[in-house]
């Protein structure tokens, strides 16, 4: 057979290799195109979370700045020492209030603070000692000494008269028996604020009208963001707040309404070669004050740019490599297909096979976890019941000292009833009624016993809440109290930080703390004097609850299998009352452990203090 004439590729093989370039050119212009474009939209969001994070730690610094101040006026107008040198005017008390207003300005980084009378002069000031010192000077005039008369207190953010540097001041009236006695006011200053935000991106701060009051810009103090109207300019300028301040505008836009996402703003003329930034902003609160911070972002959005094309370009031009590999091995594309399709063929067979064998594993593990489910979901049924049968038993082991506590008021009651019928025979209707208020208040007791012992019994899975320590100590001592009565133990109570409050749930809280106190009344059978201590501590974000007894203690030997189950000392004890304390205690984020200490069992619980 003869072999026919190969066919003349030359020209298919060169329009295949000119399609190819073209295509290559146009795909690579439309992957670096689509990478720039991606990489500013990911980077312009960046900035945003950015800048916004940034406004929020700039609002967070200056509104803490602020509150560490806005108590000093409030303190000094409650000092009795201040109504007292305003009353008397004494020299003496005068310079004693001006080294007294010194330190304090002094150890609470105060501008100035300074006291005025009724009429609005300064009697008192912490620059007494300076040449511009307040004391003396009338202002009268100012709007926080006005409103301070008028309202109780006041802030204006202004320049001072004397110094001419700006700052915040805030004034308290102070009260006296008769009325008005004067005012304090405290003239706070921020420029270690601003040098500290002048290191970073530009950020400032405005009043509801827009006026810039606190800035890293110098510059820019006093300009306003938006068109002050002219009887506002000059209301201010009679005010005497911001002296000739021209009030321009700073040509920044757009600038972000405070609680709105960032934008891209744009200011003229460029600041420091940058006229590009991301601006955010966030809201002061009660003060007013809009903080805005601006993120320069033309070096970022070039770099991530450039760097996303370049990338782009590298990983275009790789793939039109290898795209021309295989092109110029395309001559042998006939042997390789039938090679590769045999070889797809029994990869596709072996792949089948192989998830055949996995569907089943799957299948398999399914089962397993579902039946590991159950079988966690009867663990956490039979571990709720053990709970609630470690409870029930408990409250067994008190329902005979319990009961004999409501049968001596139910005497009482059935004698005060017998008594009251007897002296409403007689007529005598107002021994009855104190026989009848009598036995009302037995019933409140014998209420007050079954209540708890009603809620001490029901089974509670409540998640952990605020609890407070003081109601689950008295239950407990409430449910133990006949046993302790009968046995006379002494119980002592540190009750200076019961108040607290722990992350807990309050009965199953009172059945560790029984527990715990059965514990120690069993160990202080026939003891000498017996004591038990209930101590509350807080230390931090924990509350540390210590049962301790001057019992015989725990042997050394019993310590070490004390919160294993079914390790037990006791002839009739099942060995799970401190198993089931422990995992309560646990549950709620806790630990229940054995603290080492001189005689008797100490027992100590640690819980999470909760949040007020």
């Amino acid at each position: 057979m003869k072999t026919p004439p190969l066919p003349n590729l030359a020209d298919p093989i060169a329009r295949r290799w000119l399609m190819f370039v073209v295509v290559s050119a146009i795909l690579l212009a439309a992957v670096v195109g689509f990478a720039g474009a991606v990489a500013e939209r990911r980077a312009t969001v960046d900035l945003s979370r950015q800048a916004q994070a940034s406004a929020t730690l700039h609002a967070a610094v200056l509104r803490s700045e602020l509150a560490k101040h806005r108590s000093l006026p409030f303190i000094l107008a409650q000092d009795p020492d201040v109504a007292e040198v305003l009353r008397s005017g004494d020299p003496q008390g005068l310079a004693a209030m001006n080294r007294k207003l010194e330190t304090l300005s002094g150890g609470t980084s105060a501008a100035v603070i300074y006291v005025l009378n009724a009429r609005g002069m300064t009697i008192a000031a912490s620059n007494w000692r300076e040449p511009t010192s307040f004391v003396g000077s009338d202002y009268s005039f100012r709007p926080y000494f006005k409103e301070a008369k008028a309202d109780g207190a006041a802030e204006l953010f202004a320049l001072g008269t004397v110094s001419r540097r700006p700052g915040l001041f805030m004034s308290r009236r102070v009260e006296g028996p008769q009325g008005l006695l004067g005012v304090v006011v405290v003239k706070v200053e921020f420029e270690a604020l601003e040098a500290e935000w002048s290191a970073a991106e530009p950020a400032f701060a405005a009043d509801p009208r827009g006026v810039i009051l606190v800035t890293s810009v110098p510059a820019w103090r006093f300009s306003t963001l938006n068109p002050l109207p002219r009887p506002e300019q000059q209301r201010l300028r009679a005010e005497h707040r911001f002296g000739d301040a021209p009030f321009e505008v700073l040509k920044a836009s757009p600038l972000p309404v405070a609680g709105h996402a960032p934008t891209l703003t744009s200011i003229s003329p460029p600041d420091q070669g940058e006229n590009r930034y991301m601006a955010a902003s966030a809201d002061l609160g009660a003060v007013g004050w809009t903080v805005y911070t601006l993120t320069p972002v033309g070096a970022a959005l070039r770099t991530a740019i450039s760097g996303a094309r370049a990338i782009a370009l590298l990983a275009g031009l790789a793939t039109c490599a290898v795209a021309a590999a295989l092109l110029r091995w395309r001559g042998q594309a006939t042997v390789r297909a039938a090679r590769q399709e045999a070889a797809r063929l029994e990869l596709e067979a072996r792949v089948q096979e192989r998830t055949a064998e996995l569907r089943q594993t799957n299948q398999r593990l399914t089962v397993e976890i579902e039946e590991r489910r159950r079988v966690e979901a009867h663990v956490h049924v039979m571990q709720d019941e053990l709970v609630q049968s470690n409870k029930l038993a408990t409250l067994g082991q008190i329902a005979a000292g319990v009961a004999h506590e409501i049968n001596q008021p139910v005497a009482a009651i059935r004698a005060y009833a017998d008594n009251a019928a007897a002296f409403l025979d007689r007529s005598d209707d107002k021994t009855a009624k104190a026989n009848l208020g009598l036995i009302s208040g037995l019933t409140e007791r014998i209420g007050l016993i079954t209540d708890e012992l009603r809620a001490f019994a029901r089974k509670s899975s409540a998640p952990a809440a605020p609890v407070a320590l003081r109601e689950a100590v008295d239950g407990a001592l409430l449910l133990v109290g006949p046993r302790l009565r009968q046995q006379g133990v002494r119980v002592i109570r540190d009750e200076a930080d019961e108040a607290a409050r722990v992350m807990a749930e309050r009965f199953r809280l009172e059945q560790v703390l029984v527990n715990l106190l059965q514990n120690a009344l069993e160990a202080l059978d026939g003891h000498a004097d017996p004591e038990i201590r209930v101590q509350v501590s807080v230390k931090r974000s924990q509350v540390r609850i210590l049962v301790a007894d001057n019992g015989p203690g725990v042997a050394p030997e019993a310590a070490k299998t004390l919160f294993t189950p079914f390790a037990t000392t006791k002839p009739r004890g099942l060995g799970l009352g401190l198993v089931i304390s422990r995992d309560i205690v646990a549950e709620f984020g806790g630990e229940l452990s054995l603290e080492a200490g001189p005689g008797g069992a100490r027992f100590l619980m640690s819980l999470p203090k909760a949040r007020s």
